[in-house]
């Protein structure tokens, strides 16, 4: 007999029980330090209490209509994302995947629209992750996420990050878009030069080109801006969201500039749960938030911190730690040994961490951590550097 559960994952032997601010409670009877907060989803942290409120509120209401029916609360983070970046108009969904194929589609639609049908190609990167759907694999282009799902879905061109003279050569006639995350996260915390961002934007300027940023781990506060495509001074054309901007309920967002959105009419594409009024009562509080005078600022003053720590601990512990990457409090902790041991050692330590590739370690801590916090993580991470080294 197999599993009534699908065993796709494989997750540690641990449940938990209830969270607050930056601590999970396990069902172990231990408490830990949250560094992972769900893959870089419980951004504001565990039963944040403006949160809680909102989907209190709004489940007392109602939870769904369908989009058959007008439901305000898109319409007012709409405004709010509208107000606060680049965009013109929102798209909301359930996920970052679900973002992603918006994305996709509302290139391949735009080019359409525009009487081009015939460009439909995107340039992806090297070592990239998009989601897990036949188009988003794709996309990514790792033969680890490919195996086994037969034909590789058309229409991707991967280059590797960094250089623009791969990605010049790579564009066609058919080309229609480049799509990247400006940190590659599940790729190892790989910061994109901002330069090269520049110089992305400039390309799809001369080539009619639309440039497609997945801010879905970057997005909503992660690197000290609301979106890190501002530290690059550029603007893309289409950007998706997700993770962070429902602070744990699952919500998604596609953005895009006004000549994409124009692209998309009625019935080109929908969700039945996309927007529910749950999930849009959660990302209003979580923008809100998020939006509020100093709360960035403070994001990235962590983020100093944090990374000010791990140097030091790099230094204290070479045998073990090689480099600290990362912008904002989107770190990577690349490792001399294999990035488990430590992984696992730290779990031990009561700190929860994720697994990157690079042989890295992702510290994806809630954006409303403290220094408190910061020099607890570095104590026990020194511990389990130290009992590593000591075998």
């Amino acid at each position: 007999m197999i599993p009534a559960l699908l065993s796709n994952y494989a997750p540690a032997d641990l449940a938990f029980e209830k969270g607050e601010g930056m601590y999970l409670y396990g069902n172990d009877g231990r408490r830990y330090l949250d560094f992972a907060a769900g893959i870089a989803v419980s951004a504001l942290g565990h039963a944040h209490p403006r949160l809680v409120a909102a989907l209190v509120e709004q489940a007392n209401k109602v939870w769904h209509v369908s989009n058959l029916f007008r439901i305000p609360g898109q319409e007012e983070l709409a405004k709010k994302l509208v107000d606060a970046t680049f965009a013109d108009a929102a798209y909301f969904c359930n996920s970052g995947l679900e973002a992603n194929e918006a994305a996709i589609k509302m290139v391949r639609k735009y080019f359409s629209f525009t009487g081009h049908p015939e460009k439909y190609r995107i340039i992806t990167f090297e070592n990239s992750f998009h989601g897990r759907s036949l188009a988003t694999i794709a996309a990514a282009g790792q033969q680890k996420l490919l195996e086994g799902f037969g034909p590789v879905m058309e229409g991707f061109d991967h280059v590797p990050v960094g250089d623009i003279e791969k990605v010049k050569a790579a564009i066609t006639d058919e080309t229609a878009a480049i799509m990247i995350e400006p940190v590659l996260g599940e790729g190892g915390i790989q910061v994109v030069a901002p330069e090269f961002m520049r110089a992305l934007r400039k390309l799809c300027d001369e080539h009619d080109l639309l440039l497609v940023l997945d801010e879905i781990q970057t997005g909503m506060g992660r690197t000290g801006k609301l979106f890190a495509y501002e530290h690059a001074g550029i603007t893309p054309d289409i950007l998706s969201s997700a993770k962070a901007l429902g602070g744990g309920f699952p919500v998604g967002a596609c953005l895009a500039v006004e000549k994409v959105a124009k692209a998309m009419t009625v019935g080109s594409h929908g969700s039945t749960y996309g927007g529910n009024p749950l999930a849009m009562a959660v990302a209003n509080a979580v923008v809100d938030v998020m939006t509020e005078e100093g709360f960035l600022d403070h994001v990235a003053e962590m983020g100093n911190h944090l990374k000010q720590g791990l140097a030091g601990a790099v230094d204290r512990h070479p045998e073990v730690l090689e480099e600290v990457r990362g912008i904002g409090l989107h770190i990577g902790l690349k490792c001399k040994v294999e990035n488990t041991l430590l992984l696992n050692k730290l779990l031990e330590k009561g700190v929860l961490t994720a697994k990157g590739g690079d042989n890295v370690i992702r510290l994806l801590p809630p954006l409303i951590i403290e220094d408190t916090e910061i020099s607890e993580f570095i104590s026990r991470l020194d511990e389990a550097c130290t009992e590593l080294e000591n075998g």
